[in-house]
């Protein structure tokens, strides 16, 4: 397992970070422990979660992912061997994360009753790396209206009034560094901006989604990336499963999200389909299994941190966490870049 440093912390993660999303809904907590224990043995030492998980968001599962995680701590002892990141929600209807039955958004209030219940669900001291889930301003998301830019006022948090929250809480050495999930260029910037002029945390880690099919964070993020070291936490490389072939010609397996949730509209755009065949022709041509192929495409970019997968399965697990030992070619990338370019981005 090759280990990649964490923004400017010094801290080394592992290439590949174990997703959590799936616990309490899709798996139970035994699940959980059995894929922790089977990552920490591959030498994976980074978990993600979030204090909305698990998904899809509800008030009934709501927390259940953390909890999970928490009770492998306590029953396994292994909090030292793992570096932790969750998330705070950004602004939203959701009324069931706070005590008051507001709505989410990101005021030092909020963020103070955020952290303070993801560690005692978490059952540890301190969040290694605590992420802002999304803007608390109002951008186009999770492929909601594509590549353009829609300017919309609303009421929102400014950017160096979250930070100075958040610093509260790394003085109190409640979380070690702060990151960021689902921003623009101009946020990302802007947040850094704040950070180098007011003496705040500065942003180690951006997690959006990056795939075979959804390359936009090519276009500008990956300079900053490169440039001010807050790398890339690569979510949805699978594309929720499409690039492993399992939609292929209308299937839809039991269990699948789709098949359970329905809500893989964001990879289910007009070119999408077309796009997807290209891939799974080229991991046919070159005899690669196909989700080890898209997955070992995002993990060899040298903007990317680490890459996030998630399982409902042992199967399925051990398959992603092995794409690490793809053989990557010359070959495959241009075959690769030839299809990126004849369909680009068909599902941003």
């Amino acid at each position: 397992m090759e280990y990649r440093e964490l923004g400017r912390t010094g801290a080394k993660v592992s290439a590949i970070c174990l997703g959590t999303m799936t616990w309490g809904e899709q798996n139970s907590e035994a699940d959980g422990h059995a894929q922790m224990d089977y990552a920490l043995a591959q030498d994976i030492n980074f978990f993600d979660t979030s204090e909305m998980y698990a998904v899809p968001p509800k008030a009934e599962t709501q927390g259940a992912t953390e909890r999970i995680i928490g009770s492998w701590f306590k029953a396994r002892g292994t909090r030292e061997k793992v570096i932790l990141a969750t998330k705070v929600a950004g602004r939203s209807p959701m009324n069931w994360l706070r005590k008051d039955g507001s709505g989410t958004e990101q005021t030092p209030k909020q963020i103070a009753e955020a952290v303070d219940s993801s560690l005692k669900r978490l059952q540890t001291d301190r969040i290694d790396l605590y992420q802002l889930h999304w803007p608390d301003r109002p951008v186009a998301m999770f492929g909601s209206s594509g590549l353009a830019y829609r300017h919309a006022e609303a009421k929102s948090v400014p950017l160096d009034e979250i930070l100075g929250a958040l610093s509260d809480h790394v003085k109190a050495g409640k979380i070690r560094w702060v990151g960021l999930s689902n921003e623009t260029a101009w946020g990302t910037m802007s947040f850094l901006h704040h950070a180098a002029a007011k003496g705040l945390p500065r942003m180690q880690s951006i997690q959006n989604a990056y795939s075979l099919i959804n390359r936009t964070f090519e276009a500008g993020l990956a300079e900053i990336a490169h440039r001010e070291q807050v790398g890339l936490l690569a979510y949805s490389p699978l594309a929720q499963g499409y690039l492993t072939g399992k939609y292929q010609d209308g299937a839809l397996p039991a269990k699948s999200r789709k098949a359970l949730f329905n809500r893989l509209q964001r990879y289910e755009k007009p070119q999408t389909a077309p796009a997807v065949e290209r891939y799974l022709a080229i991991a046919k041509r070159f005899e690669l299994d196909p989700a080890q192929m898209a997955l070992q495409f995002v993990t060899t970019r040298p903007f990317v941190t680490s890459t996030i997968i998630g399982a409902t399965t042992m199967e399925q697990l051990k398959t992603n966490i092995a794409s690490v030992n793809v053989r990557w070619s010359e070959e495959i990338e241009k075959a690769i870049d030839e299809a990126h370019h004849a369909q680009p981005n068909p599902a941003p």
